[in-house]
């Protein structure tokens, strides 16, 4: 199990203190038991925040750290790859720059290539049964990041119109949850 340790919604520009909640959130994670941690962080021009970054990776001792799709919001990924494996994370999560892994898997397949195996380059961003193959092989990637779930309801014995959450899709006790015969599927999907 890896844990995002995010202090927030919104954009991968932190301040100090946000960093120190992530800092926290993360030896919490290494304490609990994670397998690993994920995280994320940007300079106000788009680049890797080095300085942040080295923080994190030292919060999380001996546990991987992957960098999440802001990655994506880096200007320059072939430069971000470069800061990312020296700072010591271990994976990268990425789409290529794109709104899709399909869409961006030029850019993951020359990220593949830059890496030459010092970091796990992990497609993701809109992968589902119909494509993981394509981007597989079109890649290199030998990792995916799917959701694979499944819309399920719940059932709220009294309503009185008050809305909660916003709902999926037009329903307040609907919920995603994973659904196990997908992930079984993308697993020999991707592995064909």
């Amino acid at each position: 199990m890896f844990v995002i340790v995010r202090p927030r919604g919104g954009g991968f520009v932190y301040t100090h203190d946000e960093l120190g909640v992530m800092r926290l959130d993360i030896e919490a994670a290494r304490t609990l038991g994670a397998n690993g941690v994920v995280v994320g962080a940007l300079t106000r021009d788009g680049r890797v925040d080095v300085d942040q970054l080295f923080t994190l990776v030292a919060a999380a001792g001996d546990l991987p750290v992957t960098f999440h799709r802001a990655f994506d919001r880096a200007r320059n990924q072939q430069q971000a790859l470069e800061a990312l494996m020296q700072c010591g994370v271990s994976r990268v999560l990425t789409s290529g720059g794109a709104a899709t892994a399909l869409e961006g898997v030029g850019a993951i397949a020359s990220l593949v290539r830059r890496a030459g195996g010092q970091i796990e380059v992990m497609a993701g961003g809109g992968v589902r049964e119909e494509n993981v193959q394509e981007i597989v092989q079109r890649s290199g990637v030998r990792e995916v990041h799917v959701r694979g779930t499944r819309i399920a309801r719940s059932s709220t014995s009294e309503r009185n119109g008050v809305r909660l959450r916003k709902s999926l899709p037009d329903d307040e006790d609907a919920f995603e949850e994973t659904d196990e015969v997908r992930i079984r599927d993308f697993v020999k999907l991707a592995n064909t």
